[in-house]
């Protein structure tokens, strides 16, 4: 039986509400085809404190250098930086749990990747051992890959490293639906290698597996149960959480002691899937977002009519999903009228719907390889995804998004 790893925001619809300047859905859109999402592998052993707030309070909780077998790492990031990471947990007093509303507050976990001092902090886990179990039992429930090895996937980012000197940009990653924040890794990784503060968002319930400070692992509540708003609530609700997470990075007292960091005037965001959508509806009710980026996400909830006041949007995604004209998913030509300001829709071919995350990389090690492979895949992810916000962020044009070249002859450049 072949895996599947699929990213389960391709399909499930309500209006969002109680968002500012948020115009409500019309209607759920058709379901389309589930593209393949792959997963990665390598060892990494966890240093203490991020161990810890991983839930990791016993050596078998997260993967140490001695597991055996196969192996995978993430490709080296491509920036002069070398990168921190830390583990943040935040609690959303103001807001239940829209998922599972017993549970009590909101509560979100976030890793920060950060420019950082050389030879400072330990090795990062990938993931936990519990989360990569819930992972593969949901994607990929016949393999014989262990959680072990998915969770020792190579990083490249150091645990509590010191940070670096100086204010950066801040970039918001949210993963797709039932995938946990670790499949962002690659991308946040080479962001803060780049100079810029990266925080990966999980939304909880709605990720495979979510481990907390307390050890406690939340598996997904809304995969199996899509909620009675559909895709639309789900795109609503992270647009919640994301900027609830801006809030508590760039208010007046900080969740993250490193927060100084932070140049709040340059804050940009990108989601895989139906965090892609949930990007214009957080832009549209918060003006901090200065950009915004979809990594091959449905608009299952329309970008506004009025546009996103001149900001700049850049759609990025599968050829055989998202060609302009095409007739499997029509939302992006539908919505391209709507982004107002600087705008890129480019296709990637070859790519399945996991190209944009680790999945590929991942997915060597479960025997199913994409045509796009793993590394080329994140490497086009990267370039695109970073030139965007090297030029909308840093004031610092690329020539790679002008026009198409020689040196990515996958991308195709649609509009724009």
């Amino acid at each position: 039986m072949k895996p599947n790893l699929t990213d389960a925001s391709r399909p499930v619809g309500r209006t969002p509400t109680g968002l500012r300047g948020r115009r409500p859905a019309s209607r759920l859109m058709a379901a389309l085809p589930a593209a393949c999402v792959s997963l990665a592998i390598a060892a990494c052993a966890p240093s203490s404190s991020e161990a810890r707030a991983a839930g990791a309070s016993t050596p078998s909780a997260v993967a140490s250098s001695r597991v055996p077998g196969a192996r995978a790492e993430l490709p080296r990031p491509t920036g002069p930086h070398a990168v921190g990471r830390t583990t943040l947990h935040l609690v959303d007093e103001n807001r239940p749990d829209p998922w599972v509303p017993t549970a009590g507050p909101r509560q979100l976990m976030v890793s920060m990747y950060y420019p950082a001092l050389p030879k400072t902090g330990g090795p990062a886990p990938y993931m936990t051992t519990e989360e990569a179990r819930l992972l593969l039992q949901r994607k990929a429930p016949t393999t014989t890959v262990t959680p072990e090895t998915i969770s020792a996937t190579r990083t490249y980012a150091h645990t509590d490293a010191r940070p670096a000197h100086g204010r950066f940009p801040l970039v918001v990653l949210s993963p797709g639906l039932t995938l946990p924040r670790a499949l962002l890794s690659g991308l946040a990784e080479d962001l803060a290698g780049r100079g810029y503060v990266v925080a990966v968002v999980d939304h909880t319930y709605e990720a495979a597996g979510i481990t907390f400070p307390d050890g406690r692992t939340l598996a997904c509540v809304i995969c199996d149960r899509p909620p009675a708003g559909g895709q639309p609530a789900i795109a609503e609700s992270r647009a919640r959480d994301l900027t609830f997470v801006l809030d508590r990075l760039t208010g007046r007292h900080p969740a993250w002691p490193a927060a100084h960091m932070i140049d709040a005037r340059h804050i940009g965001l990108a989601g895989h899937s139906i965090s892609g959508d949930a990007a214009p509806v957080t832009m549209a009710a918060d003006d901090r977002v200065r950009a915004g980026v979809n990594l091959d996400g449905t608009f299952y909830a329309p970008v506004p009519t009025t546009g996103l006041h001149g900001r700049p949007f850049l759609l990025l995604g599968t050829s055989s999903i998202h060609s302009s004209g095409g007739d499997k998913d029509k939302t992006w030509d539908r919505d391209w009228p709507n982004l107002d300001g600087w705008k890129r829709w480019l296709t990637v071919t070859g790519a399945d719907h996991s190209s944009f995350t680790d999945g590929p990389i991942l997915s060597t090690l479960l025997g199913m390889p994409s045509e796009l492979p793993g590394s080329r895949a994140l490497t086009i992810t990267r370039a695109y995804v970073g030139a965007f916000f090297d030029q909308h962020l840093k004031g610092e044009h690329r020539t790679l998004l002008d026009r198409p070249t020689s040196a990515y002859p996958e991308v195709t450049f649609q509009h724009g």
